[in-house]
């Protein structure tokens, strides 16, 4: 049995974000999804994720066991296959299929497809359509990208997000994809196959993790679900003139917050990013970056920010304190810019002071009123960051001279 498109073979998993969906008002909790039925092959498109200068993840989800590889095509006639992993195994899985495309050119668009075969049960082989990406390029003179905050599972607002999003070098999904992850069963329409979308097709995806996102008794799994570049949950990045560090700003209260049971140590991950962040800034690509932005969910910074809080009767954090004191003595040695963050579900900007050398951007929320979505184009002459909401209506902008 061929099947050539991974949406023909996706009843069980449109189902299971269907009945998620109903569920998701805002940050409201949702009810645990019937599972999807067992031995449908594909659940959802191949995803490009943790784009770098020599190629990219593709990651998909499978309803049982099988393997597969990535074939790909340049727009110079060039092809190949990504089908082994460093152990000698095809890529093989019972859930999620990740497989690494590396060794491309910086710079060039590539088309790819996932090719599926079960390996338990009667035989099948899927192929998805295929779609198409470019690798980022260090070195080009020019490079857009988009941002995407706080959708929390609103799959009408998701839809949106995707329809008026252009093509782009990457698409930054800045935390807070869900509200809960109350079930397993939730992540891969989560994360995978948002709003029933395809929404890595022309925009490879790269994620920061939110406060949401790890949240829950299956937050832990995330990280299975996804692929970053680093394959860890922060990591930096240039896209032509812009050099990028992404960073996660952990949970919105202590460690030690009852409603984590012992499950939470983003002080220690908050102190690691720190020092790798005192370190990667120093690299000649980061040091001499005409434009410097920093991705974290949490804003570092707001109007105003109170100095207690009283986590006992509901308290969060509405900015990241403990990041910053950690983070800002390395983000002004390198003169970073900006800041892009989510979090708050209010629009926001905060201009730079003798205190705080970088600017502070803000998205909006996950209703449709309060959806925003960020573009960022960067060339020789500047970058200009425009804030849009779902009608593709200019909120805010913000342009930003390079660095001298």
């Amino acid at each position: 049995m061929n099947r050539r498109h991974f949406f023909h073979a996706t009843p069980a998993l449109a189902l299971l974000a269907d009945r998620s969906t109903a569920q998701a008002q805002g940050d409201a909790p949702k009810e645990t999804p019937d599972a999807a039925p067992s031995g449908v092959l594909t659940l959802t498109p191949p995803v490009v994720m943790a784009p770098r200068h020599d190629g990219a993840d593709l990651v998909w989800a499978v309803g049982r066991l099988a393997r597969g590889w990535v074939e790909w095509k340049s727009e110079s006639g060039e092809s190949g296959q990504a089908q082994t992993t460093p152990d000698g195994f095809f890529p093989q899985a019972s859930r999620v299929m990740k497989v690494p495309l590396r060794d491309l050119s910086p710079g060039k668009e590539y088309q790819v497809r996932a090719i599926t075969e079960a390996i338990d049960g009667p035989p099948e082989r899927a192929e998805s359509e295929w779609k198409t990406f470019r690798t980022l390029d260090p070195g080009a003179d020019a490079t857009r990208f988009a941002v995407w905050n706080d959708t929390h599972q609103r799959d009408e607002t998701i839809r949106e997000l995707h329809r008026i999003t252009p093509a782009s070098d990457f698409l930054l999904w800045n935390g807070d994809t869900c509200n809960d992850w109350k079930s397993e069963d939730l992540l891969i329409p989560t994360l995978l196959h948002p709003g029933g979308t395809d929404f890595s097709h022309q925009r490879p995806v790269l994620l920061t993790m939110g406060n949401h996102d790890v949240r829950g008794k299956y937050g832990y799994q995330v990280p299975e679900t996804i692929s970053t570049p680093s394959q860890r949950p922060y990591y930096a990045f240039r896209s032509g003139p812009v050099a990028v560090v992404c960073l996660h700003t952990g949970e919105d209260k202590p460690d030690d917050h009852p409603s984590f049971q012992g499950r939470a140590s983003f002080q220690r991950l908050r102190e690691r990013q720190a020092e790798w962040l005192g370190r990667v800034v120093r690299r000649p690509a980061f040091r001499d970056a005409p434009y410097r932005v920093v991705f974290c969910h949490i804003p570092l910074r707001l109007d105003e920010e109170p100095e207690t809080l009283d986590y006992a009767n509901g308290d969060y954090d509405h900015y990241a304190r403990s990041s910053r004191d950690l983070w800002h003595d390395s983000l002004v040695k390198w003169k970073a810019q900006v800041v892009i963050s989510g979090h708050t579900h209010q629009q926001a900007y905060l201009e730079p002071t003798d205190a705080f050398p970088y600017a502070q951007l803000i998205g909006g929320g996950p209703q449709s009123e309060r959806a925003r979505w960020i573009e960022g184009v960067a060339d020789r002459t500047q970058l200009t960051l425009t804030t849009r909401n779902l009608q593709d209506e200019t909120t805010h902008q913000v342009s930003f001279p390079p660095m001298a």
